[in-house]
């Protein structure tokens, strides 16, 4: 009895229907302020996991110093929230806010010591510019990893 519940789970999440403008592969190319003169080379990829209840991104720099992750991305529904789950190869794991809205796509993440937050802009179907901010106070805030996203599929 208990595949049959979780086979009928495996629907689209109806909250998450903005979220397919991200779904396919995409190069990257982008910088990071802690590393000078180096331009960061690497992919990432959208697909629906459990039948389209959540998306799941995976992503990785070619280069050194920048991990490689895995998030999981979901809802809220009676919120109206979305939210993500991160893990990577540093074995950290974190709780991100995010948020969608025409073209602009955000996700930050509010800790005392260390802080995120990014903002994606679709510049169209095929192209993203991500630009991300750390803050290791939460008062000031500084550049993080810059991306631009090339869809590839």
């Amino acid at each position: 009895m208990e595949n049959k519940f979780i086979h009928e789970a495996q629907i689209p999440n109806p909250a998450l229907s903005k979220f397919s403008r991200l779904i396919g592969e995409w190069k990257t190319t982008g910088t990071h302020p802690y590393v000078p003169n180096t331009i960061f080379h690497g992919s990432t990829s959208f697909k629906w996991m459990e039948g389209g209840a959540f998306l799941i991104m995976h992503s990785q720099i070619e280069e050194e110093g920048i991990p490689s992750g895995i998030s999981i991305l979901g809802s809220d529904d009676a919120a109206g929230e979305f939210f993500m789950l991160y893990f990577d190869e540093r074995k950290i794991s974190r709780k991100i806010n995010v948020s969608f809205d025409g073209d602009v796509l955000k996700w930050w993440r509010d800790f005392p010591s260390f802080s995120q937050r990014y903002v994606w802009t679709f510049i169209d179907d095929n192209t993203i510019i991500s630009k991300g901010e750390l803050s290791k106070d939460g008062q000031h805030w500084e550049n993080d990893l810059e991306l631009r996203y090339k869809r590839i599929q």
